[in-house]
């Protein structure tokens, strides 16, 4: 059953109730407010411009434990060059901005619209939302942005201009921070080789309730080692 949004009420549909495919409700907002109780609910927005609002809750959910993350020979030697280097918050909005524009295989368009770009930037303005970003020289190559919720790491996009820019930003989030979970939400073959695998979303909902949810927990696990 999908469940259509109290434009005044910020709370969410049990996840359990959501369609096979994930689908949760429609409508609602992307206000501060509402897009925190949505991660730290399990339930992520995914729409285009020309649909509603769309809550996901996807019944199995592909992951990333941090400390099983694959780096081939291969990337190995890319990352031993220091052909790149890697930020992080540093240029949050050039990151989504990118995320939205570059051209993915059998993709027409991006469901990165306006709203949720303004919706995302709000966020890491106030400390929730986070970027990592991969530069080859002065420019920026690669990266990568979620939502940090205690130690699980929301990721909602990511975007390479050049080979390997998007796995050396996967590599750092997962080597340079204490993270005990990276949500990639839905499969990805590219995520897959790397070590990311499908769990049920009761595991994943356990791990979401042993995390912190205020701000400032939040701000401090999230900080350079």
């Amino acid at each position: 059953m999908v469940f259509e949004l109290d434009p005044d009420d910020y709370s969410f549909p049990k996840p359990a109730l959501a369609e096979a495919d994930g689908l949760l409700a429609i409508g609602g907002d992307l206000s501060t407010d509402r897009l925190l109780t949505a991660y730290y609910n399990g339930i992520f927005p995914w729409y285009s411009e020309d649909t509603p609002i769309l809550w996901y809750a996807p019944h199995e959910r592909f992951v990333l434990d941090p400390q099983e993350i694959k780096i081939s020979k291969s990337m190995s030697k890319v990352l031993r060059t220091n052909t790149f280097h890697v930020t992080y918050n540093k240029s949050f909005d050039a990151v989504i901005d990118n995320c939205s524009s570059v051209a993915r295989v059998d993709q027409d368009g991006t469901w990165i619209v306006d709203d949720m770009k303004r919706a995302y930037k709000e966020l890491h303005r106030l400390g929730f939302a986070h970027s990592i970003e991969v530069w080859h020289g002065e420019e920026l190559v690669g990266g990568l942005y979620g939502i940090l919720v205690g130690k699980v790491f929301c990721g909602e996009s990511m975007f390479a201009k050049v080979s390997n820019a998007s796995k050396v930003a996967l590599i750092y989030l997962c080597q340079s921070f204490d993270l005990e979970l990276i949500d990639c939400q839905i499969h990805s073959e590219h995520l897959e080789s790397m070590g990311a695998k499908t769990i049920e979303s009761s595991e994943f909902y356990a791990k979401l309730g042993q995390q912190l949810y205020d701000q400032h927990g939040l701000q401090r696990l999230f900080r350079h080692p």
